[in-house]
């Protein structure tokens, strides 16, 4: 039976497996010169023992701070959290980045850092020297901020770029966007909608206009329209229902709408609502996210569901792996995925009697 994880210590591990005391070391640390044969023996012994190794003790044994640093949006995070909206971005990348750093012997922080050009540089500068982080993960709009991506740049500290596929130091990867966007339309002109429109989110995203371009060219291959059919808003409830209803008005014969975000549209199925139409025999819904509400409400949204774990996993295995090395390495895509729920259904006929 393994002794209890707080009383084993480095020099347990290297009796039970029979090797020297450096050798657990450079194993613990993902060191050279170690045979296979070797390095599995002493991971089964850390592993029968229950032996944690000290993220002190790593720090010192060389120049890795054994932590990876996530950066998140500061004022849209906050705002999330205060206003309990049931998006869970944050969660999925904890849920991603803890597992996957604590699989080799990493830490993962977060820090919200404001967008604003006047508070970036202070406050992530003073993040980095406080933890000197081996990392860092950046998510948008944070991951295509030049002040940020050239801090880190200059202070030789490798990073990956989440929602970004531009040129230049970092690690980018995508989850798909513009093929999310193309597969919710081709779903909906499957069911034989003939218009079809776009709640997008702000441009300073360009994960907006991925998924606008992704929707564009759905229509295109099948001879649908698309003028008229867009709006943007800024992911929150209240662009949503502005946007839902400028569409609206403007096609009294919509039968479908895509929202860039789930505050979006659970937004326009309200507005759906206020006049009377029903959703899905009216009017088909899909949203972007996937977040817990869109589970709940009525009927349940069918949604794109964002690999946001496994996307900031692959971030942090890149991270380990490659150091500073990367900048010119090919943008990694995670796909999304379509959850389809009661929001969606095969178009009305054209004499439904809408209002």
């Amino acid at each position: 039976m393994a002794r209890g994880r707080n009383t084993v210590t480095i020099r347990d591990v290297a009796e039970d497996a029979g090797v020297s005391l450096q050798t657990v070391s450079r194993v613990i640390n993902g060191g050279p010169n170690v045979r296979p044969q070797v390095r599995d023996k002493v991971r089964a012994s850390i592993e029968r023992l229950g032996y944690v190794p000290s993220l002190a003790a790593q720090r010192m044994s060389g120049s890795r701070s054994y932590i990876i640093l996530a950066i998140n949006d500061r004022e849209r995070t906050l705002a999330d959290w205060r206003e309990r909206r049931g998006t869970d971005w944050v969660d999925q990348m904890l849920l991603g980045g803890i597992l996957t750093c604590s699989k080799h012997g990493y830490r993962m922080m977060v820090e919200l850092i404001d967008t604003h050009s006047d508070h970036v540089e202070r406050e992530l500068g003073a993040a980095i020297s406080a933890l000197q982080p081996d990392g860092v993960i950046l998510t948008p709009p944070h991951s295509e901020n030049a002040l940020i991506t050239g801090l880190l740049t200059e202070r030789g500290i490798p990073f990956a770029r989440i929602g970004s596929n531009a040129p230049g130091p970092g690690i980018a990867l995508t989850m798909g966007d513009e093929g999310a966007g193309h597969l919710a339309t081709m779903r909906l002109a499957d069911l034989g909608h003939r218009k079809i429109a776009m709640i997008a989110g702000p441009a300073q995203y360009s994960l907006s206009g991925w998924r606008i371009d992704g929707w564009k060219r759905a229509l295109a291959e099948r001879g649908l329209p698309s003028e008229g059919l867009l709006e943007a808003g800024d992911f929150g409830y209240e662009s949503g229902t502005k946007a839902a209803r400028a569409l609206l008005d403007r096609n009294p014969d919509l039968t479908a709408i895509i929202a860039s975000s789930d505050q979006m549209a659970l937004a326009a199925l309200e507005v759906a609502r206020d006049r009377g139409l029903k959703v899905p025999g009216d009017l088909s819904l899909i949203s972007f996210d996937n977040t817990p509400i869109v589970r709940f409400t009525q009927p349940p949204l069918t949604a794109i569901d964002q690999p946001i774990a496994e996307t900031v996993s692959r971030a942090v295995e890149q991270l380990i792996a490659r150091g500073e090395d990367g900048a010119d390495d090919a943008v990694i895509e995670v796909a999304a995925g379509l959850v389809e729920r009661l929001s969606t259904a095969p178009a009305p006929a054209p004499a439904s009697g809408r209002a």
